[in-house]
């Protein structure tokens, strides 16, 4: 929890976030999480983006991670805000996301968004759902981490299912989202969500698929420490082989959407400050509250809570 981060001393969290950025890693927090409803709550978005902004700065982390989700069953946290909101969700996200943006400039700070992939939906929001958030400010968001109930790689990158329609990784992009700012999310054991597993082996074979045909967003995990190093490794594979050797060049022709018949426990950093299994991450990692491998060289994330 972000609360572990707060109870360390100026000391401590300089020293760890030197050597978190020495070894390209950038530190950020994950905002709201399964349990709260900011829009059907009442809170002030406004007033929302300036504590939270306050809270960044104060604590000298990176940028924040926009965790307005979901839980089981579908009508928990604010998907009913999405449902029956009128647009209430996707205008707080925006607004919200605004005010967030221009506390926090781009390229100073990071703002990445986690939704579920059901809001992608073109036909299902009356508000327009996350294609509406995205229109309006996808260019003020550095990543989007769609979480994916999908467990087979045509699932998950063309082929959703005829109960959340158009909501595979390509699908979605072809509605409108940039695809290289599209993240994949995935729980890294079955223990960590209700649905959505895949083996690490199974979901490096579609990072290769995808990767093959332009994408290069890269993935979300949750959460640690049930999953670390060796799941990265194994996920990356050779599309983006932890040696340092260049990936496979993207092409365009593999894949295409079609259309057809988903907060870990935190605590304060422990150890002895060491970073030993850096090498087995990213270069350039975003560690939050929500873990995450963005595998991807520029701008990777990782999967350590603070």
């Amino acid at each position: 929890m972000a609360q572990g981060w707060v109870q360390l001393t100026d000391s401590q969290r300089a020293s760890y976030l030197q050597e978190y950025n020495a070894a390209g890693i950038s530190l950020i927090v994950s905002a709201f999480g399964s349990t709260d409803t900011p829009t059907t709550s009442g809170m002030n978005y406004l007033t929302t983006a300036n504590d939270l902004a306050a809270w960044v700065v104060q604590y000298s982390l990176q940028g924040v991670d926009v965790d307005y989700e979901v839980q089981i069953p579908l009508m928990a946290a604010d998907f009913a805000a999405f449902d029956y909101g009128g647009g209430s969700a996707e205008a707080w996200l925006i607004g919200f996301t605004k005010q967030l943006r221009t506390l926090l400039p781009q390229g100073q700070y990071i703002i990445s968004h986690a939704p579920v992939a059901p809001w992608f939906n073109p036909t299902l929001w009356a508000g327009g759902g996350y294609l509406a958030v995205d229109k309006s400010v996808g260019s003020l968001i550095d990543w989007v981490k769609g979480v994916s109930e999908y467990t087979t790689c045509s699932g998950l990158l063309t082929a959703s299912t005829s109960q959340w329609p158009e909501t595979a990784l390509f699908q979605i992009a072809a509605n409108g989202p940039s695809l290289d700012k599209l993240v994949i999310g995935k729980p890294g054991t079955t223990s960590d969500a209700g649905s959505g597993y895949m083996s690490a082996s199974t979901l490096a074979s579609c990072v290769a698929q995808a990767h093959s045909s332009g994408w290069d967003g890269g993935v979300m995990v949750w959460q640690y420490p049930n999953v670390g190093s060796s799941w990265i490794v194994a996920v990356r594979g050779s599309t983006w082989p932890v040696s340092g050797s260049p990936p496979p060049t993207p092409t365009t022709s593999a894949l295409q959407p079609t259309t057809s018949s988903s907060p870990p426990t935190t605590t304060a950093p422990s150890g002895s400050g060491s970073c030993a299994g850096v090498s087995a991450w990213a270069s350039n990692v975003v560690v939050s509250t929500t873990p995450q491998l963005h595998p991807k060289s520029r701008r990777s994330h990782s999967s350590r809570p603070v």
